[in-house]
C-alpha cells in the first residue's frame, strides 16, 4: 500500500490516532518568533497546524497529497487548500512564483524522495522554514525485532538537506507513547500515519512482531528545524 493510500484510508480516524503529530504541530507554531501573515504549509493534513494559529493572516496555502485530508482542512477566502505531492513537478510549478513569510511543515517532509530538491526550491520563495520531521529512529525497536528498514529519512540526511541552503538550528527529541495493551499499540501503528506504506508487512513478520515486541510503548524520534536563509 502506498503512503498516500495509507493516509486516505484512515483520514477520518487520523485525528484520534495522531497524538505525537498534534504535540509537534503545537510546538511548531508556539516556537515561531513572529506572527507571519503569508504562510505556505506542506503536509497540511486535516488542519492541525492551522488550528494553532491565533493571529490574523492575509493568506494561507495548504498542501497535502491526500484528497481525504484536504477535504477535512478548514476553508476560507484567504485559505487555499491544494492537493499535490510535494515531490512532483506540478507542485514546484504551483509555488514557483509565490512569496511567503514562512513555510511550515509538521510530520510530513520525512516522506520526501528528494528533500534537498524541495528545500532548494523553497529557498526561492521564502527566507524562513519551520519544520518538524519524524526520523528513521521512529519505531526503532519494531524495526529491530521485525528486521525491517524505516521508510523515512534519517536524522543526518534531514540535516544535510536543510543546511545546504539555510542557516539552521536543529533539536532532536525522542517521545515515548505508552499503551495499556498490545492490541491498542498495534492499532495505533496502523492508523497513526507514521508507518506509511510499511504497515502492510507480511503475516509471518507481523505475527513475530506481535509475539516478540515486549515494550508497552512506541518510540518516536522527531527533529525540529528552524531554517533562515543565509
Amino acid at each position: 500500500m502506498s503512503v498516500k493510500n495509507e493516509f486516505s484510508k484512515y483520514a477520518k480516524e487520523y485525528q484520534s490516532h495522531n497524538i505525537i503529530q498534534q504535540i509537534c504541530a503545537k510546538s511548531l507554531v508556539r516556537e515561531l518568533k513572529t506572527k507571519p501573515k503569508k504562510i505556505l504549509e506542506l503536509g497540511c493534513g486535516s488542519g492541525q497546524v492551522f488550528s494553532q494559529i491565533s493571529w490574523d493572516i492575509d493568506y494561507y496555502k495548504a498542501i497535502d497529497f491526500s484528497e481525504s485530508m484536504c477535504k477535512l482542512h478548514p476553508k476560507a477566502k484567504n485559505i487555499q487548500v491544494k492537493c499535490y505531492d510535494f515531490d512532483t513537478k506540478e507542485f514546484l510549478e504551483e509555488i514557483k512564483d509565490d512569496k511567503y513569510d514562512v513555510v511550515l511543515s509538521s510530520s510530513a517532509l520525512q516522506w520526501s524522495k528528494d528533500l534537498s530538491k524541495i528545500v532548494k526550491h523553497l529557498s526561492f520563495i521564502t527566507n524562513e522554514i519551520n519544520a518538524v520531521l519524524f526520523t528513521s529512529n521512529t519505531f526503532k525497536t519494531i524495526q529491530k525485532v521485525s528486521n525491517t528498514k524505516s521508510p523515512i529519512l534519517d536524522e543526518n540526511s534531514i540535516k544535510e538537506a536543510f543546511s545546504k541552503y539555510f542557516k539552521c538550528e536543529f533539536e532532536t527529541i525522542m517521545y515515548k507513547l505508552e499503551f495499556d495493551n498490545k492490541k491498542d499499540l498495534f492499532d495505533y501503528i496502523k492508523k497513526s500515519g507514521v508507518s506509511g506504506g510499511n504497515s502492510a508487512m507480511d503475516f509471518k513478520t507481523a505475527k513475530k512482531l506481535y509475539k516478540d515486541y515486549n515494550l508497552d510503548y512506541l518510540e518516536f524520534e522527531v527533529i525540529f528545524v528552524k531554517a533562515i536563509l543565509c
